[in-house]
């Protein structure tokens, strides 16, 4: 029996000793991630959220200081400011840097492709996306770590937007790369702007409309308590919001931290499909009893879109990496008969 004590308390001595052991050689990661969505809107609130799952998953040891609203940098600075260091990742999305290569624009936003979130997020981690897009970012010293997908976007805008007939002579604010090419096609005048000044170019007339973001996103900026027209479902973009994150900062990461946001990523994919499945739905039932005009298109209409925008995609694949994305979506989005014959 003394025996047996002994031992037990020499188990116990170790295994205490060994959890202050590991305590000790515990690494913290401390991040400074930026998005361009404000704190209030459900992409906000999703972020936040984020945060807080790998902060707590990881007891802690990775900690995040979160930027929001591009309070550091310009959206499209994002991507540079976390390269270079100046923040360790990019929460904004891979469309703002179709400038540095126009493979972004295929990972960012490849427009008139997919139709809903699960069809894009299922190319990325099972149509060999994932695999295709870093090496893309690889080659920017940033690496990417998840999507985050709330579905197709809808247009805000001070007149009717019932077809494409309607998008002649439209000002309206556009993020950079292919969509201003197929919304030209189309007779519209798209003005880049940055995402943070929408409202007052909407407010000041400016602009007539503007590609924003969700239906739930929009009502969260105001946006309809200026114009008075929009149409949802949407069809025309799904922009991929990223998590990328400076390579060298990355490789140095524990792996059970990479593990963590890696599987945080994805829990906030699935979380962000299904919120604004529920709340673009409320919202639009919202801005009807408040007045405001709903367009939902018909499938010819729509398909007029998707037809001018799959036209555009051979004109950005100026690229090896480029051409590899749109063999690789047009590959997938055949499989899924998404791509016009």
């Amino acid at each position: 029996m003394r025996l047996l004590k002994t031992m037990t308390s020499a188990l116990l001595g170790t295994a205490v000793a060994a959890g202050v052991a590991g305590s000790a050689f515990a690494v913290d990661t401390n991040l400074r991630i930026q998005t361009h969505f404000a704190p209030e809107t459900p992409s906000g609130k999703l972020a936040a959220q984020f945060v807080d799952d790998i902060q707590v998953m990881s007891n802690n040891e990775i900690k995040v200081e979160m930027f929001y609203s591009s309070s550091v940098v310009k959206s499209a600075e994002t991507f540079d400011a976390a390269a270079t260091g100046i923040l360790d990742c990019d929460m904004t999305g891979g469309a703002y840097q179709t400038g540095k290569n126009p493979a972004f624009q295929f990972v960012g936003d490849i427009m008139g492709g997919y139709d809903t979130p699960y069809q894009q997020l299922s190319w990325l981690y099972y149509g060999g996306g994932l695999e295709a897009a870093q090496n893309l970012y690889n080659k920017y010293d940033m690496q990417l770590i998840g999507w985050w997908v709330p579905g197709q976007e809808s247009l805000a805008s001070s007149r009717p937007i019932r077809n494409a007939d309607d998008f002649k002579d439209w000002k309206f604010r556009s993020p950079p790369g292919m969509e201003t090419k197929i919304f030209e096609n189309l007779g519209a005048k798209p003005i880049v702007m940055d995402f943070t000044e929408i409202f007052t170019a909407l407010e000041s007339g400016i602009i007539d409309g503007a590609d924003a973001s969700g239906l739930a996103n929009n009502v969260g900026l105001g946006l309809y308590d200026i114009v008075q027209h929009t149409n949802f479902p949407g069809f025309h973009s799904m922009p991929s919001d990223h998590l990328a994150c400076n390579k060298a900062m990355w490789d140095a990461m524990p792996e059970s931290h990479q593990r963590i946001m890696s599987t945080g990523m994805m829990a906030l994919a699935l979380r962000t499909a299904l919120t604004f499945e529920k709340k673009n739905a409320e919202a639009a039932a919202a801005l009807k009893a408040k007045g405001v005009t709903i367009y939902d298109w018909s499938p010819e209409d729509r398909q007029k879109f998707r037809d001018a925008a799959q036209a555009a995609w051979p004109e950005f694949a100026t690229t090896p990496e480029a051409q590899a994305l749109v063999d690789s979506h047009v590959a997938y989005l055949t499989q899924l008969g998404l791509v016009s014959k």
